[in-house]
């Protein structure tokens, strides 16, 4: 793992953030006003309706998207070029997996595109299937695979280069909830062991309170931050922490955010 700073450094910082869509219907507000800082070795959830623009925000900071308001930074650096250095791992909805790759050959992709040697790509490979719990199933194809562990596979890819900031956009939510629970308790060990800056967006209330050490509420029309809610809660998180009168708080907490946003209406 890389070492970009101590903790508590800045890693994301959005001041003032918009963006505008010009359509044929006209100007579609997607975010405004957005502030925001992430520090190294969070784990921030995004949490609102659709269409508050909490994937939009990842997508700007991935630079898939480019703001048009305001400023934003990626270690210090415009998001294009934090991503010509590879700064980030992105984490789509679906595992996205070639179904015509082995598992280690999904993973590997980016390595091959990156230009490593050919043993380094299997010693990559080799530790983040070992990271996901993939151990031996690096020959198997995506087919063969549950969905809980394509999942897993496609976090395993997107670590493959130790970017020191994960991106994932609602990588659980086509899940049952027994498979999410333990993937999130997974998700967690992973966070611990590598230290990455994590950037998640959900609709689970339960899932962003219990994965996360600052939960970011969003409402729509147009996509804003109504509050930041700063975690009490311990990093070791066993599963039943969610019985626990300091996680139903800020689960509270969370859920009259989204309805004051629905409430905002311009």
């Amino acid at each position: 793992m890389r070492d970009t700073g101590p903790p508590g450094e800045p890693v994301i910082e959005a001041k003032d953030l918009g963006l505008t869509f010009d359509t044929n219907d006209g100007p579609v507000h997607a975010l405004t006003g957005v502030n925001l800082t992430i520090e190294k070795g969070d784990f921030v959830s995004f949490i609102g309706p659709s269409g508050c623009g909490k994937t939009t925000f990842l997508r700007c900071v991935a630079a898939l998207e480019h703001p048009t308001s305001g400023t934003l930074t990626v270690n210090g650096m415009s998001p294009d070029d934090a991503r010509q250095r590879r700064a980030y791992g992105y984490v789509f909805q679906a595992a996205g997996l070639y179904p015509w790759r082995t598992i280690a050959g999904n993973v590997k992709l980016p390595l091959e595109i990156m230009g490593f040697s050919k043993a380094e790509q299997d010693e990559r490979v080799r530790n983040v299937l070992s990271l996901v719990d993939l151990d031996g199933f690096g020959k198997k194809y995506p087919w063969q695979l549950s969905g809980g562990m394509q999942q897993r596979a496609s976090i395993a890819r997107a670590l493959a280069f130790d970017a020191d900031i994960l991106l994932m956009d609602e990588p659980f939510g086509a899940l049952d909830e027994i498979v999410r629970d333990r993937l999130n308790e997974e998700l967690l060990k992973l966070w611990a062991r590598t230290g990455k800056t994590i950037g998640f967006v959900t609709h689970s209330i339960p899932e962003a309170v219990y994965l996360s050490t600052k939960i970011v509420v969003m409402s729509p029309r147009p996509g804003r931050i109504t509050d930041v809610i700063d975690s009490p809660l311990p990093r070791d998180r066993p599963l039943d922490i969610r019985d626990s009168a300091e996680f139903i708080e800020v689960a509270h907490r969370v859920r009259e955010g989204l309805r004051a946003g629905h409430g905002y209406d311009e």
